[in-house]
């Protein structure tokens, strides 16, 4: 038997595996009633704070068989919740849920019943994604419709939040008292948001209660299982969880069973309080826990077998929370059931000395052992990170379910004082989500939405008129058959980039007053740093650090078409612009002379060739530098990263033919990587390419790597594949990971799913179930470049 893979494990992952995704009305039902008895009679931060305290009173609770770390977000394993405040689904969205073929929520007859009789006739009018759609504007509508950007927050509240190391110092009844504190020291005299500093404190105190109040009656209800438990040994299983939730998370935790089982109450607080896009992570795990996991064993009381087996039980607790259900184009832009908590492992210390302890290896064998899609789990490698930590990683990798994946911390600590941090806050930072940056305890990082960058080529070229909505979207630059030389096109490109974030951003700034002013959080504020002292929300700017991202998409298609067109239009007169038109025009059909030019004859863009690769620079700078230090709502600014989840599929849909060859409504290239079976030069040449690129500039990027399993088998092939990572990280390159499965597995699991049902893929910033992939996913994966050492 494997260490820590024992019976319980084996049972609770099975579990998890096989439960079927579902809607639980139950908290819907509760924040309504919540409201209907509050709203009106005081602050909406007190009223917020109250309604998560009235649901955690009274929400169902939940101890599965056998489990160790209890509470869940909905009645049981795979259920979710719904957030009437936020998104108010439609009967059709809950019956479109109910049916689809992936991705899909199972909803009963009474949960349809009491969405239709309670939730909507309360909720439709004044849901917050009514509110916002009330308030945009209309030239932001057309655009969004149109697949030039998305929005976040259209049905998710705002995510990216990881916690630092407070609540394993303080519960939360000290928690509690500083919000009182802050309270006394409020000056009414001369501070004139003295008054509203005063109900998101009150606010805070009242989520304190909530938390507490759900603890106990954890306590209460694993003591009322004990005392009719007739297994002496799962009796007083019940009784430690019992005594565990007397004192978290009223109090900081005592032991390593009780640390854990105080990040899970966070977990669950946050992630009902409301449906944060992304899923609060524990960040540094491994660093959390250590402090617990050296007392307990010099005590004797925790060996390595058992704090294995409680991290195994933190995984299953992960993996049965699926993402929020989402409709239309939220779908679209991450299709899948994973809910993006991140767990980083490795790294440095906060005094800057190598960060790997025991606890690190144990959480490697953890995800080795479970080889689930939740949590997603990466290791963060430094200079001082010994070898045989990184093989280990490698090592699990390479058995090809696209876990763990790879970040340079020397570049997350460089790209976090780039963003103003301190050298402090950096080093206890990392990533979360798929591969973004953040000071973990101290920020809000907020995703706002991706940025469809080829789809503005297109426009480009189309005078900003849009082919496949049939509409003027974008400036009237100039028809490019007019345009003399290539500086001519690329500065079109530059106004209309400009252009299109200028209309996102004014979006985002109305979305973020909204959710400021209307859907405060108390919870999350009580555990991210300095918004008690500042007595404000963590929605309004009341954490240390406040960074907004718009995440670019497609770089590798922009820049192989940009490529096509000056080489073969400008440099060599291959062809002209009239051709290159008629060509994309026709899908290329009609065209092949032109179509084998563009695809085979042209440099691309991962393969270390400069002519590809300055243009890839000159897009990114564009981007970087229209975006890039905007002010946003809350006191921050902007920034950029490079990632799609699987937005890249979403925005191939809605374009025509490029100028690189890519055929019409296929995907676009994903994160930073090259465009599928451009990079003909191998690895070495594709992290070349991407190096050229600043990273430091950024707050993460995503490169994608897939390897045949014999490529990287035997000594040899681990070498290579840690070298691999250490030479990018080398050239400042922020993260890689690696799907290391044959393409012939993936064509024959696409043909007869039902016998692959356990095939895992690494997608973007995170693994999926192949079957749980859409026809195209499915073929964009397996079209990605089987690269090779030789």
């Amino acid at each position: 038997m494997e260490r820590g893979m024992n019976d319980r494990i084996k049972k609770l992952r099975k579990q998890s595996m096989e439960a079927v995704p579902h809607i639980d009305i139950e908290r819907a039902k509760l924040v309504t009633e919540a409201y209907k008895k509050y709203e009106g009679s005081m602050s909406i931060p007190e009223l917020r704070a109250l309604t998560f305290k009235y649901y955690m009173e009274n929400r169902t609770l939940c101890i599965n068989e056998d489990e160790l770390i209890v509470g869940e977000k909905g009645d049981s394993p795979q259920a979710s919740p719904t957030f009437p405040e936020l998104c108010c689904h439609t009967l059709e969205d809950m019956e479109v849920m109910d049916s689809r073929d992936r991705i899909f929520f199972k909803v009963d007859e009474k949960t349809m019943e009491i969405h239709k009789e309670e939730i909507i006739p309360y909720w439709e009018n004044r849901s917050l994604r009514h509110k916002i759609l009330s308030n945009i504007g209309e030239e932001w509508k057309r655009c969004y419709e149109a697949g030039i950007f998305t929005e976040f927050m259209e049905q998710r509240g705002p995510g990216h939040t990881v916690g630092g190391d407070k609540f394993y110092k303080k519960g939360f009844l000290q928690l509690k008292q500083e919000a009182q504190d802050s309270i006394d020291k409020l000056d009414f005299m001369k501070d004139k948001d003295a008054l509203s500093k005063k109900h998101q404190l009150e606010a805070m105190k009242i989520a304190c209660d909530a938390i507490i109040a759900y603890a106990k009656r954890y306590s209460v209800y694993a003591r009322e299982m004990a005392q009719k438990e007739e297994n002496p040994v799962r009796k007083q299983e019940l009784l430690t969880i019992a005594d565990n939730c007397d004192i978290v998370p009223a109090n900081p935790p005592q032991n390593y069973y009780q640390a854990i089982q105080m990040y899970w109450f966070v977990h669950i607080g946050v992630t009902t309080e409301l449906n944060p896009w992304d899923a609060f992570s524990p960040g540094r795990l491994d660093q959390h826990l250590y402090p617990f996991y050296k007392t307990d064993a010099a005590q004797g009381s925790l060996d390595d077998e058992k704090a294995l087996e409680l991290l195994e039980c933190l995984w299953i607790k992960f993996n049965n929370q699926p993402a929020p259900p989402k409709v239309g184009i939220t779908l679209k832009e991450s299709s899948t059931y994973t809910d993006f908590a991140n767990i980083n492992t490795g790294g440095i210390a906060p005094d800057g000395s190598d960060g790997v302890n025991e606890v690190s290896y144990l959480i490697l064998d953890c995800m080795d052992e479970m080889r689930l899609l939740q949590p997603s789990s990466n290791v963060q490698i430094s200079r001082k990170t010994p070898n045989s930590f990184v093989k280990r990683a490698c090592e699990i990798s390479r058995k090809g379910w696209g876990q763990p994946a790879f970040y340079n911390t020397e570049a997350i600590v460089q790209e976090l004082l780039n963003a103003g941090k301190t050298m402090e806050d950096a080093r206890k930072g990392g990533t979360s989500g798929c591969v973004e940056t953040g000071a973990f305890g101290n920020e809000a990082y907020i995703l706002t939405g991706y940025m469809n960058l080829p789809k503005i080529v297109e426009l480009t070229l189309t005078n900003g008129y849009d082919v496949v909505s049939k509409q003027q979207l974008g400036l009237q630059t100039g028809d490019p058959r007019d345009f003399k030389t290539y500086e001519e096109l690329f500065n079109a490109y530059k106004k209309q980039v400009e252009f299109f974030i200028d209309i996102k951003v004014k979006g985002n700034n109305i979305i973020e007053n909204i959710y400021a002013q209307y859907m405060p959080v108390p919870f999350l504020s009580l555990v991210t740093n300095d918004c008690i002292t500042n007595g404000k929300d963590y929605n309004a700017g009341g954490a240390r650090y406040n960074i907004n991202y718009i995440q670019g998409v497609g770089i590798g298609t922009i820049t192989d078409s940009l490529a096509a067109i000056k080489y073969n239009v400008f440099d060599n007169q291959k062809f002209t612009m009239a051709e290159m038109m008629k060509a994309i025009e026709n899908d290329f059909e009609g065209h092949e002379k032109i179509h084998n030019l563009v695809t085979s004859k042209t440099p691309k863009y991962g393969n270390d060739d400069d002519y590809a690769d300055d243009i890839m620079k000159s897009v990114f700078n564009l981007y970087h530098d229209t975006v890039t230090g905007r002010p946003n709502m809350k006191g921050g600014q902007y920034r950029i990263n490079m990632l799609p989840t699987t937005c890249h599929v979403y925005f191939g849909e809605v374009m025509i033919a490029s100028p690189n060859g890519r055929r019409a409504h296929k995907p676009v290239s994903e994160g930073i990587s090259p465009e599928k079976g451009a990079d003909t030069k191998g690895p070495t040449a594709v992290i070349k390419s991407c190096s050229k690129m600043d990273h430091l500039s950024t707050g993460g990027t995503l490169l994608n790597q897939k390897f045949a399993p014999a490529v990287v088998e035997g000594e040899t092939g681990l070498d290579q594949m840690a070298n691999l990572v250490r030479t990018y990280f080398n050239m400042d390159g922020h993260h890689i990971q690696f799907n290391v499965i044959d393409k012939e597995t993936l064509i024959e699991a696409q043909k007869n799913p039902d016998d692959h049902k356990d095939l895992i893929v690494r997608v973007a910033g995170y693994s999926d179930h192949f079957h749980n992939l859409s026809r195209e996913l499915q073929d964009e994966i397996i079209g990605r470049t089987d690269q090779t050492f030789n």
